[in-house]
């Protein structure tokens, strides 16, 4: 579907995301999008053909039923004025309302002589029920104790820069970022497609400092299986229940007013040595797990939504679910009740080589494949954090998981037509 109301649109420079004229240029084509973004989710069976909203109250892409493919990224700033970080906002957020509408970035009719709006690989293939998440990361704020943007008094206490959890392995090239797009959908190629164009919109401004893209499998409405062949997201709380949402994910009035109705995201690049893990024997899987592998149910139960039984012993007294598995560690019933949402995707990147410093000394070709983490929440000083620690210093799926990548973002409220992403973060 051609969107030309606005003629046709030039790829972002710094000169076009200056303040005044092109920022009312911006401006006058997002109000003329948003009118026709302002709609309810189309309703359709077909994945390809589905929509889901852009504009308002929280982003697409959090509590939404998770879609899927992803392509995450995250890109560093590199201009030093807060008019181009506001142009670019506006324009992402006009580029985001027509894409998620199916539609290309920007006209791809135009003069022979210049680019077009939209590199145009995913023409024809519909909206595929893409969602595209914004985040701020603490670079914006601040860098190396310098205040950019003028933002600096306004970094929700919230945003917090992540601690160096015990195993860490992090790469700097694939941690941290100024700015977060996650693009989900039911096609990779739409996903990534617009992830690519605001990346291109981005150019001169800002420039990727790491990108993923990531899959899920499995039946709709069934929890999917992770990469270890267990279901993944089983004790998630419910995306339905809005006053649990409310509780665990959303942004209160306890931080600024910016962020209320936004969340906290934390992305962790978890790599995975499946070659370890197939040689392990089932029963020692499920242990590791605290679940049953065919039917997710918790060790002593039959069915996957059981209730955990933390108390249950065998017949010599041990935990049925033993006390160093995933699931008891990471239970709310462990964590003094702190729930995060989880919405993570299964990577591969191929093959790669490998050498061990340690024995039994192993030099082959292994995997490059683990999972892409992602987590909501409301405040990651309750949710994250606190859990994560405990699963770096006790979990026994630990000797088959390396965290190589981290970053941490301030998602905002949607945006409302007429108006941009974050944009009352930079109201005075």
């Amino acid at each position: 579907m051609e969107n030309d109301r606005n003629g046709p649109f030039q790829p972002a420079r710094r000169g076009f995301l200056k303040a005044g004229g092109a920022a009312a240029v911006a401006a006058t084509a997002l109000g003329k999008a948003a009118a026709a973004q302002a709609l309810p989710v189309v309703a359709n069976d077909d994945p390809y053909r589905a929509v889901e909203p852009f504009f308002g109250p929280h982003q697409g892409g959090i509590v939404t039923p998770q879609q899927s493919h992803t392509y995450v990224v995250a890109l560093d700033l590199t201009t030093d004025k807060r008019d181009d970080v506001i142009g670019l906002l506006r324009a992402w957020t006009d580029a985001a309302s027509r894409l998620t509408r199916g539609e290309p970035a920007a006209s791809i009719d135009g003069p022979d002589d210049r680019p077009a709006g939209d590199s145009g690989e995913a023409l024809g293939l519909g909206a595929a029920r893409l969602t595209i998440t914004f985040g701020f990361g603490p670079g914006l704020f601040a860098l190396e104790g310098k205040d950019r943007y003028g933002l600096a008094n306004r970094r929700p206490a919230a945003l917090v820069d992540l601690p160096r959890f015990n195993g860490d392995q992090l790469v700097p090239e694939k941690t941290g970022g100024d700015l977060f797009i996650q693009a989900c959908a039911n096609d990779a190629q739409v996903a990534f497609h617009a992830v690519r164009q605001l990346a291109r919109i981005g150019s001169g401004i800002a420039h990727i400092r790491w990108g993923q893209a990531g899959f899920l499998s499995g039946p709709r409405d069934e929890t999917p299986r992770n990469l270890m062949g267990f279901k993944d997201g089983t004790n998630n709380p419910s995306i339905k229940d809005t006053q649990v949402m409310d509780e665990f994910v959303w942004a209160g009035s306890e931080g600024p007013g910016w962020m209320q109705g936004g969340t906290y995201t934390v992305v962790r690049r978890i790599r995975i040595t499946l070659e370890h893990w197939d040689q392990m024997e089932r029963g020692f899987q499920e242990s590791v797990f605290g679940r049953q592998k065919k039917s997710g149910a918790p060790l002593g139960k039959a069915k996957e939504f059981d209730a955990l039984d933390l108390e249950a012993a065998d017949k010599d007294g041990n935990p049925v679910i033993p006390d160093n598995s995933h699931v008891r560690l990471s239970n709310r019933a462990t964590n003094n009740g702190a729930q995060i949402l989880r919405r993570s995707y299964s990577y591969n990147d191929g093959t790669n080589f490998y050498i061990e410093r340690w024995p039994p000394w192993r030099q082959e070709t292994e995997y490059d494949a683990g999972l892409i983490f992602i987590a909501h929440q409301r405040d990651p000083r309750t949710g994250f954090i606190p859990i994560n620690e405990r699963l770096a210093k006790f979990d026994m799926m630990n000797q088959f998981t390396t965290h190589i990548g981290s970053a941490i973002f301030a998602c905002p409220p949607g945006a409302r037509p007429g108006s941009f992403i974050g944009a009352a973060l930079f109201e005075s």
